[in-house]
């Protein structure tokens, strides 16, 4: 049975710290995470907070210099809580003693995360990181501050954003985003067989997709992709988490012209079905030079070529990719064996993945052929032709499998109905039907949509428009050809 310390904790006035900790060893069970898999390169970690009261003198805020527009948001409580408490702060920055801890949520493998919220102001939730640096090793302290430095430069929807970084005496303190839905982890467990429908599946990987295209576009390897790893935000939307395992690389962005044929209508002419060329302009931003030789990760989601031992690039991340949206469709890693060590060997092999027999009408479920064909492609061993690997997400975007979903206006979809997840729908959003492509609109209302878009096309000419499958924008050049 995990052990989990209980936290009696007490607030002094006079004391920038806030918070002093005497740790009581008890036999409860965690609920934060049930998964035995724990990452490469780390181990368990005991915090105890049997410290004298610490020196005011030892608290400093490390201040953010990057400008991320997107965070800061007039309407976000976060934000504005944070304001409040440094107006009112005697020097203007946040410290220790404007928070108030409410529980603890879970214990990671380098420190602790508690819920807390602002003093006075109780609409904002937070997540506390707290990571004692006297009890880690040389490379450990290395991993938290690659996290903290990743966390500062973050401004992306699907990734946490790091409000402040405190260092008190010997402890480093993160205050992030608080994520009450818990880790698709343990949402997975909750479902009948551990499996997602695959509609579930496809809403919650296109936001891992963004992510990670996110992140491999600052030059970013995440190399820690798990379902405990990904957070469920109080809106239903995910939010990937522990950046200790990243490493960074030299990124050189460029625009990549390609030409695809397109149907332009159902209707037929005297020269057969009329189609279009049209000249997609797409932003690709991969990291291909990106090497290590550093063996971290989880040992069911490790690639090939990491498990070999001669090095990896981005692949790794496009590799766990492709073990996530298996495990989310079958509730089990496609190369997990009796241990650890059956499982790398299996993983090393030559032998190909393999699907699990379906139970019931599993094998009809509309999209699971799609779902198939893109787990091979990203689970393929070599890593020169890996899904990926060369384009990164703008190939995996256009494959089969995301067909008919809008990329820029995934933020606006409606979460899926899952078992175990709790949604806070958004009073000033209009939630659209989720990837599932509309279907909450009524076949009258999608006529007379169609209608006016027709209207307008023939108003404005049809010269450019919106590729939403792809990145953004296509523009489209009209050459007519007969359909053979």
């Amino acid at each position: 049975m995990e052990q989990e310390d209980s936290i009696n904790y007490y607030y002094a006035d006079s004391s920038d710290l806030d918070l002093s900790f005497t740790s009581v060893t008890t036999d409860r069970t965690t609920t934060a995470s049930a998964s035995a898999r724990s990452s490469l390169a780390r181990s368990s970690l005991t915090l105890s907070f049997n410290e004298s009261r610490l020196s005011t003198t030892s608290s400093s805020a490390v201040q953010i210099p990057h400008h991320r527009p997107h965070c800061r948001q007039d309407n976000n409580p976060n934000w504005s809580a944070i304001k409040a408490a440094t107006t009112l702060s005697s020097d203007g920055a946040l410290h220790l003693r404007h928070l108030k801890l409410l529980r603890l949520v879970g214990s990671g493998n380098l420190g602790r995360v508690f819920l807390c919220r602002l003093r006075d102001y109780e609409h904002a939730n937070f997540a506390l990181k707290v990571v004692d640096r006297d009890s880690l090793t040389a490379k450990k302290l290395a991993h938290v501050q690659t996290e903290a430095q990743i966390l500062s430069t973050l401004d992306h929807p699907f990734l946490p954003t790091l409000y402040a970084h405190l260092e008190v005496s010997h402890y480093t303190c993160l205050l992030m985003d608080y994520c009450p839905n818990g880790d698709l982890h343990s949402l997975l467990r909750k479902q009948p067989s551990n499996r997602l429908s695959v509609q579930a599946v496809r809403f919650f990987v296109a936001e891992v997709l963004l992510a990670l295209e996110y992140l491999h576009a600052q030059g970013i390897v995440y190399r820690d992709l798990k379902p405990e790893n990904i957070l469920i935000r109080e809106d239903g939307h995910i939010m990937l988490s522990d950046f200790d395992l990243c490493f960074r690389s030299d990124i050189s962005p460029k625009l990549e012209n390609r030409t695809q044929i397109r149907a332009v209508s159902n209707k037929k002419s005297c020269f057969g079905n009329m189609e279009t060329e049209e000249r997609v302009t797409e932003f690709v931003a991969e990291p291909t030079t990106a090497f290590s030789k550093s063996c971290v990760g989880t040992h069911e989601y490790l690639a090939p070529e990491l498990v070999n031992g001669n090095g990896h690039g981005n692949g790794v991340d496009w590799w766990a990719f492709g073990v996530l949206i298996y495990e989310l469709l079958y509730g089990t890693t496609p190369f997990k064996g009796g241990s650890k060590e059956s499982t790398l060997r299996n993983i090393s092999s030559s032998k190909d993945v393999r699907f699990h027999v379906a139970e019931g009408d599993r094998r009809e479920e509309n999209g699971m052929v799609e779902a198939k064909d893109l787990i091979e492609k990203l689970l393929v061993k070599d890593p020169r032709r890996r899904l990926g690997c060369s384009r990164g997400a703008t190939d995996i975007k256009r494959h089969p499998f995301f067909n008919g979903i809008k990329w820029p206006l995934i933020r606006t979809y409606k979460p899926p109905e899952v078992r175990g997840l709790v949604v806070k729908r958004s009073k000033s959003r209009v939630n659209v039907s989720h990837v599932s492509g509309g279907g909450s609109i009524t076949p009258r209302r999608r006529r007379c949509l169609w209608m006016k878009l027709r209207y307008l096309m023939r108003i404005k000419g049809s010269k450019s428009s919106l590729n939403s499958n792809y990145n953004y924008y296509s523009y489209v050049d009209c050459k007519v050809r007969k359909c053979r």
